[in-house]
């Protein structure tokens, strides 16, 4: 028996996007830590508003919590509409948004290293932090929004 297989349409950014991918390595892992960058954050944002994931508030240092002028959850849930916004941010301004999400995890590693048990989770978020960054390089040349004459989406086209 002989297997067929229904061929991919031809036209779309999505084609367009996955035939640049294959043949530009680097195109490829900037729409690999976009795509990362803009879905995740937004999934992790709105999970502080249900703590499915995680119980979030359990992640906050003792020190900030006597900080805050509110309560841990509500903390969380501030946390939360931050973290829609910077996935928003990255998906509209990937070359600018990224160093403010790396700002961000910086923060979080802040305050995962001053709270003892959390050292695993800092140290993958600085793995965050530096794909954040390489994020912001590549973006400087695959930004579809670049104020370049010749953008990656022209170049798509």
């Amino acid at each position: 028996m002989v297997a067929h297989s229904i061929p991919a349409p031809r036209h779309g950014w999505i084609n367009r996007v996955l035939q640049r991918s294959r043949v530009e390595p680097a195109y490829g892992a900037f729409v690999t830590l976009l795509t990362g960058f803009v879905v995740l954050p937004i999934v992790f944002g709105l999970d502080k508003f249900t703590n499915i994931l995680a119980d979030w508030e359990g992640y906050l240092a003792p020190w900030l919590v006597n900080l805050l002028p509110f309560s841990p959850r509500t903390a969380m849930l501030i946390v939360g509409i931050v973290e829609i916004v910077a996935g928003i941010m990255i998906a509209i301004k990937p070359r600018y948004a990224a160093y403010v999400v790396a700002l961000w995890l910086a923060g979080i590693i802040i305050n995962l290293l001053t709270y003892s048990g959390f050292y695993d989770v800092a140290l993958r978020d600085f793995g965050l932090l530096v794909a954040a960054l390489a994020l912001a390089q590549l973006a400087r040349s695959y930004d579809p929004r670049s104020s370049r004459k010749t953008n990656a989406m022209d170049q798509l086209q």
